[in-house]
């Protein structure tokens, strides 16, 4: 068996695939940033219609994610209203509820909150917002203008992105709740109404003691999913 130790330029797609998953909890340690200019210039290589490139990118570290932190679970401990820039997700029914529901079983068991703690429910909402500690979030932004078709391309940025972080060995956890405040993003970075937020991204180096990175969660088979035809 071969000792070498998988790289970002070793890993191969597949690893990575079955490698990324949402990682909830960080070491504090920083990504250095001759490697984040590396995972954010290969994520610019993402697909997109007529190469237009339509991702706004904000990345907070040090003390302006500090900032940011600490303006989002104030709004949530204060019980401000969200002011997401785009429709809220809808209210999932039949077999996509028992999707998200199983997923939430399943983190909620290895955090060791029952299903009646309301406290505990509460505390683990809260980390959300909290970054789960991670030393750096990227907020993924658009022009207000676009619609879904240009949200598509940003989704496949963001996929691209995530799969990067895995190669080189990050985590990262997308997260919809990072749009729920968005003008806070657009007062740090210094930019207009007209940017738009369409979710955030925690990343960092994984803490392997935190119970919530013990969960993981499968896929349906691939029937339920994909059909392939060859005649009428």
């Amino acid at each position: 068996m071969s000792n070498a130790i998988t790289t970002a330029e070793t890993m191969s797609l597949a690893e990575a695939l079955r490698g990324r998953r949402s990682v909830r909890g960080y070491r504090p340690d920083p990504v250095p940033q001759a490697v984040l200019d590396e995972v954010f210039g290969l994520a610019q290589l993402a697909p997109s219609n007529c190469n237009i490139q339509p991702w706004k990118v904000f990345v907070a570290s040090g003390a302006m994610r500090d900032e940011l932190r600490n303006r989002m679970v104030e709004h949530v401990t204060k019980g401000d209203p969200i002011e997401p820039d785009f429709e809220h997700l809808p209210n999932f029914e039949g077999i996509y509820r028992k999707r998200q529901v199983d997923c939430a079983v399943e983190l909620y068991n290895n955090m060791g909150i029952a299903r009646d703690d309301r406290e505990g429910r509460a505390r683990a909402s809260l980390r959300n917002f909290e970054l789960f500690d991670a030393p750096h979030v990227a907020f993924i932004g658009m022009e207000r203008q676009f619609g879904v078709t240009v949200a598509l391309d940003v989704g496949m940025y963001i996929q691209t992105l995530m799969l990067v972080m895995t190669s080189f060995g990050i985590g990262s956890c997308a997260q919809g709740s990072m749009r729920y405040y968005p003008q806070d993003v657009r007062d740090l970075f210094g930019e207009p109404h007209s940017t738009a937020i369409l979710c955030g991204i925690s990343f960092g180096y994984e803490d392997d003691s935190v119970a919530a990175n013990r969960t993981r969660v499968g896929r349906e088979p691939l029937g339920e999913s994909v059909r392939f035809l060859e005649s009428v």
